[in-house]
């Protein structure tokens, strides 16, 4: 073998150690805002404003909650959970008509556990279950806070929630619901959250808002009245 060939085999096998060794430290590095943007969508925004606007803190936040829970595989739900957790919803929303802090109670329980079926950390450690959660469903893990927040309020001396704040919680918490019972979900650690979603799910149209209030039997106009 001459000198030349010897030579070109070592600038070669250098070469591809070079590239070996920056595509590792790549995969190494923590998110850069972009990837943290379009994965936690909403709830990038939140955890900046929560930062008061320290986009840095923000991104190291949101940047260790994947590296905590990224790794995390939903598993399946059975079929005998999965006609459990409906049965249990459609109950919920039945009852807001009546008792819409009730509802909202039974709302956010079942999210828990609907949450730790799925693989997440149990409801007992709900902060560390929403941290997991908002790794893998950013887009729409406000709801279970907002569901949460009146359920804790309707026990609380000093909170107040009024129907309409119930009402607008058990809508956005029955989009997280929905995709959490979903099937062929996409595995949100590893693919790409769709444009769309943000505007798409959160962001409801006038008709589907009504669609979706007259299923609790009310409209804004029609208000129960919560005991003291």
């Amino acid at each position: 073998m001459s000198t030349g060939v010897i030579i070109a085999l070592i600038v070669i096998v250098v070469a591809v150690a070079v590239v070996a060794a920056a595509l590792t430290l790549l995969n190494r590095r923590p998110p850069g805002g972009r990837t943290l943007r379009r994965r936690f969508g909403p709830e990038y925004d939140r955890a900046v404003a929560r930062h008061d606007g320290d986009t840095k803190a923000a991104e190291a936040d949101l940047a260790e909650r994947v590296k905590l829970h990224g790794g995390l595989r939903e598993k399946a739900l059975d079929p005998a959970d999965r006609e459990r957790f409906t049965a249990g919803w459609t109950a919920a929303q039945e009852r807001f008509v009546d008792s819409p802090s009730e509802a909202v109670a039974e709302a956010d329980r079942l999210l828990g556990d609907l949450a730790g079926a799925r693989g997440f950390p149990g409801v007992e450690q709900y902060e560390e279950q929403v941290s997991a959660l908002s790794v893998h469903h950013g887009h729409h893990v406000h709801g279970y806070r907002t569901v949460h927040r009146a359920a804790l309020a309707r026990t609380d001396k000093n909170g107040t929630v009024d129907t309409e704040q119930m009402r607008e919680a058990m809508l956005e918490a029955r989009v997280l619901f929905e995709e959490l019972m979903s099937p062929d979900r996409e595995d949100r650690s590893t693919a790409s959250v769709r444009d769309t979603d943000a505007a798409d799910d959160v962001s409801e149209s006038e008709d589907d808002h009504s669609r979706r209030t007259r299923r609790f039997g009310m409209t804004k106009n029609d208000r129960h009245t919560e005991p003291a």
